[in-house]
């Protein structure tokens, strides 16, 4: 007799995230590492703020995904991460940044790099593979609980960030003026919805969460382990080019790996919770955008505007 597939109730997947997240935590605080962010990052992003996400996109109803060979897709999508993180991450970046020095000419290379690894080349394995892209792409604007989403949580970002970040002290010490602010904070954004929201969305979003989702057969599975992946995936970045000082650096490297689940997972857990609620990789390269734009627009008025701290 045949017998019928079992899935994983939701339940337990997050079950999964809550022992290794637990996990993670109990050992950043044995090492005496700092273990405050992550616990802020997990009550703010991953429960309240997915919470908010949820609400705001009850009724948005977008159109599903399909992925025509979800098994061999996600096997080569995996493959490629490994390499990413491992090449890209933990090499590549190291590399480029050693090899340009410092301003305008630098940062539009690492850019280009940045959306040719994220964007351009899975892209193209997924079509190699007989599989869809277009899809990937969709703005959904039309749904429902785009604008809400968009506007509440970017106001939510944009107020915690004034509070908690020094971005705003580091802004004053550059003294840009009104008529440099008004050019140089929407380009920021663009910026950084480019290099780092479109990048990372679509490949840990779009692509990743996309297969795996249509692997397990479960929303909620395809939400935890891609978070969990974006998390493990900078952790060749932040123990082979971290420096002292650095937020999540460490040369042990189960630090590194109980940081990156402790801290990041939780901020990709409410990516993931909006990406599989609308299906639009403009909402979440646009929040993911929202939550970078102050803590870079201090670099940004210095590359792009010439400006320096006065004394």
């Amino acid at each position: 007799m045949a017998t019928k597939n079992r899935r994983i109730h939701p339940i337990g997947y997050l079950a999964l995230y809550a022992v290794l997240w637990v996990a993670a935590f109990a050992y950043l605080f044995y090492r005496q590492a700092d273990w405050s962010f992550p616990l802020v990052s997990l009550g703010l992003f991953g429960v309240a703020l997915s919470g908010v996400a949820w609400a705001l996109t009850r009724r948005s109803n977008p159109p599903p995904v399909r992925v025509r060979r979800p098994t061999v897709e996600l096997t080569a999508v995996l493959i490629f991460m490994v390499v990413y993180a491992l090449g890209f991450l933990g090499w590549g970046m190291g590399a480029l940044k050693t090899a340009m020095p410092d301003g305008q000419l630098r940062e539009l290379v690492i850019l280009g790099a940045k959306l040719a690894v994220h964007v351009f080349i899975p892209a193209l394995i997924l079509l190699a593979l007989g599989g869809r892209v277009a899809p990937l792409f969709s703005t959904g604007l039309a749904r429902k609980g785009f604008w809400p989403t968009l506007i509440v949580m970017s106001a939510i970002f944009l107020a915690l960030l004034s509070v908690v970040s020094p971005s705003l002290q580091q802004i004053g010490d550059l003294q840009p003026g009104l008529k440099v602010l008004v050019w140089a904070a929407p380009a920021a954004f663009i910026w950084i919805a480019l290099e780092a929201g479109l990048a990372e969305e679509f490949l840990f979003r779009a692509v990743l969460q996309t297969r795996l989702a249509a692997v397990l057969s479960s929303e909620t599975g395809a939400v935890v382990l891609g978070a969990l992946v974006f998390a493990l995936a900078h952790v060749p970045g932040l123990y082979l080019r971290g420096a002292p000082g650095e937020q999540g650096h460490s040369t042990d490297l189960f630090e590194v790996i109980a940081y990156t689940i402790g801290a990041l997972s939780p901020v990709a857990l409410m990516l993931g919770v909006v990406w599989a609620r609308t299906r639009s990789l403009l909402l979440v390269v646009l929040l993911h955008a929202a939550i970078d734009v102050l803590p870079i627009l201090p670099d940004f008025l210095k590359t792009w505007a010439g400006l320096s701290p006065v004394s």
